[in-house]
């Protein structure tokens, strides 16, 4: 997956002018549309269009210090109106674009190359499902993607469920695991949007019909599943599995991500320094898209 990533940069390189064709992009580079956006954001912790739209105020930025005008500039680089532009320019170098033309600031932000770090081979536990359509039930709610530490938007949505909510959840999850999972889709990518956003449920599986308002239902259609399991403490051990799902299993594996719920659990205990969590993860072969 390295490979295909360097190739999307290239491309991107030679069209940093041109509108982001991402479905384009996913078919020069050989994979999925939905996996490359998803391991693009993972692995450079920006989307797509984040990533172009920084370059171009990279190149904005030396353009200016040669003295070309915020005008010009602004247009070149793709911006509809002046005011955009400098907006923009401001909030990614936290100076005005005036300021970098009369005093010579810059702020770089060069291309970038997805490279392997062989510091020492990670191993991890993993193996392949094939899981009939289920579905999930709980509640939900739009929240920021955010990588690291505790998300306070996913938080708030536990501390919203009420006794017969929960009471409502553990009747229906009659699937493995049997217990509250996390569920994360939906994965916006908006067109210059500094945070992307997705949506959490907190619930449970299901083979049963939900006939409960105050829940939610998900249908998951039947898919190949790769399940990553680990122990350690919480959340520390679940985050870094995450991680190197996305940055060492799927770069150096045959399989490619499906648009389809990414969905986690952890067997809670009161001592939290050694507990059990799951990761799954929809995948196909690769060769799927030859």
């Amino acid at each position: 997956m390295l490979k295909e990533l360097n190739r999307v940069i290239e491309l991107l390189e030679e069209q940093l002018l041109e509108e982001v064709d991402i479905s384009l992009l996913a078919r020069e580079s050989g994979v999925s549309e939905y996996h490359l956006k998803r391991t693009f954001r993972f692995l450079a912790g920006v989307s797509i269009p984040e990533y172009v739209k920084y370059r171009r105020l990279a190149l904005a930025n030396e353009a200016l210090v040669k003295g070309k005008s915020v005008t010009s500039v602004a247009f070149t680089y793709g911006f509809q109106s002046v005011e955009g532009f400098s907006r923009a320019f401001k909030s990614w170098a936290n100076f005005s674009p005036s300021e970098a033309k009369q005093s010579g600031r810059q702020k770089s932000y060069p291309p970038l190359k997805f490279l392997i770090d062989v510091k020492g081979g990670i191993s991890m536990e993993f193996r392949i499902e094939k899981k009939p359509a289920f579905q999930l039930v709980g509640v939900t709610k739009r929240v920021p993607i955010q990588f690291e530490g505790v998300n306070q938007e996913i938080m708030a949505l536990a501390q919203s469920i009420t006794a017969e909510q929960r009471a409502h959840m553990h009747e229906l999850g009659d699937l493995y695991p049997k217990q509250v999972v996390n569920a994360s889709y939906d994965f916006s990518e908006g067109r210059l949007a500094e945070q992307g956003e997705l949506t959490q449920l907190i619930g449970f599986v299901t083979s049963q019909e939900n006939p409960y308002d105050d829940l939610e239902t998900v249908g998951v259609a039947a898919h190949t599943w790769v399940v990553f399991p680990s122990q350690g403490a919480y959340p520390q051990s679940l985050q870094e599995t995450w991680a190197n799902a996305f940055a060492q299993w799927l770069p150096s594996s045959d399989y490619q991500l499906v648009d389809a719920p990414e969905i986690s659990f952890t067997k809670f205990e009161e001592d939290l320094s050694n507990v059990y969590s799951e990761l799954w993860l929809a995948v196909e072969p690769k060769s799927t898209l030859k």
